[in-house]
């Protein structure tokens, strides 16, 4: 009987190590953030936003997924980490967003173009301000975005704005080239990334508040702790 037990373990596990090389590793770390980012906690969020908000039917937990889909570093590490990741994530997307209501900016006056940027260079009569889930600004970050993504960021950037699924890609992307590697150093870290120059170091307390605040509530929510350097 012993013998045989272990015969069928042995079967188990090399079943399951099969599994794992069968199963493609963006399917897998899916899986995992869908897991965190339930459907009970994406209505949360949009939830508190008022029920004329654009945001109520654009922002969705399926476009996410497939979003995140493409981005099988999200989210990656140990079970912590990657709750950690995510809460932070989220804080400051319901933050920019207004607890998912907001698809682009109030104000729509600042073109937000940098003539400097050569590379991305700004399309006549096209504005770059904030749009998506990260509100996504600057033809500096319209350009590479839509480079990466798939999508004509400096002659459509209202894309960000029409398309679900390419909203929250951009999001992403911008998390993944910009926030991702700082996430193990604190969510303070995170803050500095996305708008240290307007609100660390005593600027804007608080708005770094309000985002703190977001994240903590999010990292009780999945049940981790938030961690050391919560300030920038």
């Amino acid at each position: 009987m012993a013998l045989l037990n272990l015969k069928n373990n042995f079967l188990t596990f090399a079943l399951l190590g099969i599994l794992a090389f069968a199963v493609p590793r963006n399917v897998l770390c899916q899986n995992a953030v869908a897991s965190v980012v339930t459907q009970e906690f994406f209505d949360g969020i949009k939830n508190v936003a008022a029920a004329d908000c654009a945001g109520k039917s654009f922002y969705t937990r399926d476009a996410f997924l497939n979003a995140a889909n493409s981005y099988p570093d999200f989210g990656s590490g140990s079970a912590d980490e990657s709750k950690r990741e995510i809460a932070a994530f989220f804080a400051h997307i319901t933050h920019e967003t207004g607890h998912l209501c907001y698809t682009e900016e109030i104000d729509k006056s600042n073109a937000y173009c940098d003539p400097s940027n050569t590379q991305y260079p700004c399309v006549p009569g096209k504005f770059y301000y904030g749009r998506g889930p990260i509100q996504l600004t600057g033809n500096g970050n319209y350009g590479p975005a839509g480079q990466a993504i798939g999508f004509d960021g400096l002659n459509a950037p209202e894309t960000v704005a029409n398309n679900p699924e390419i909203s929250w890609k951009t999001a992403l992307w911008f998390w993944m080239t910009n926030v991702h590697s700082v996430v193990n150093q604190g969510f303070g870290q995170t803050i500095r990334r996305i708008n240290g120059a307007v609100e660390c170091d005593g600027k804007r307390p608080d708005l770094v508040n309000a985002r703190i605040g977001y994240y903590t509530d999010y990292c009780n929510k999945f049940g981790v702790s938030p961690g050391d350097n919560l300030s920038c």
